[in-house]
């Protein structure tokens, strides 16, 4: 028997799953902006209406292999978000390189609604559209934040970023900076076809009832 049968057997699915994947991020994607794109407009209305500022909330996060991208998000914050987070640094309820408050007094009234719910997240159907993004992955990190990974943890970097994954349907916030780290991980050892279609289907549930969302 050939020796490298099995290496081509290998890297013949990876090429079929990884093609598999981008037609359904390009097709749920571009279904979604177009069939939500009444929910976009009201949402960037509200948001306008509601506090001073941007409609869409703009920061560079680490994509696959390393490499930054903009990502889209509707602005939940003020708009000196990011200035007040060095003065809150000791309030930060999350362990590990990653910053959370569930009171956090730099989110707006609308703003509040919107990460519950996750509508904050809509406008990053545009970052999948261009392949920044998955619609199963770990979660982007900013840049300050993936900097501060341990060298075992950068292995999350190995995939496109999603805007799921498994710890966020297994407890999003709730769970400590180490086992959304090992979900990240062992995403990035099991995923497959099926296993993104089982997230994304885990998600519905999980976003209804907002489970570990701050």
């Amino acid at each position: 028997m050939d020796s490298t049968s099995a290496p081509q057997r290998q890297s013949g699915r990876r090429r079929a799953y990884l093609a598999a994947k981008r037609a359904l991020d390009l097709a749920v994607a571009a279904a979604g902006l177009l069939g939500l794109s009444w929910l976009f407009v009201l949402l960037a209305v509200l948001v306008k209406l509601t506090s001073r500022g941007p409609v869409f909330f703009h920061q560079q996060r680490v994509g696959r292999g390393g490499r930054p991208f903009l990502m889209l998000k509707f602005r939940s914050m003020r708009v000196d978000a990011e200035l007040a987070r060095r003065e809150l640094a000791h309030r930060n309820e999350m362990d590990g390189p990653v910053f959370k408050m569930r009171r956090d007094p730099r989110i707006t009234r609308l703003g509040r609604f919107l990460r519950r719910s996750s509508l904050d997240e809509l406008p990053q159907l545009l970052n999948v559209l261009a392949g920044h993004m998955s619609l199963v992955g770990p979660r982007p990190l900013p840049l300050d934040e993936a900097q501060r990974l341990p060298p075992e943890h950068q292995r999350r970097h190995a995939v496109r970023p999603g805007l799921t994954g498994l710890w966020q349907v297994r407890g999003r916030n709730d769970l400590p900076y180490a086992e959304m780290m090992r979900l990240d991980l062992e995403y990035v050892d099991r995923c497959s076809l099926g296993l993104d279609l089982r997230i994304l289907a885990m998600t519905v549930p999980a976003v209804l009832l907002g489970r570990g969302a701050f």
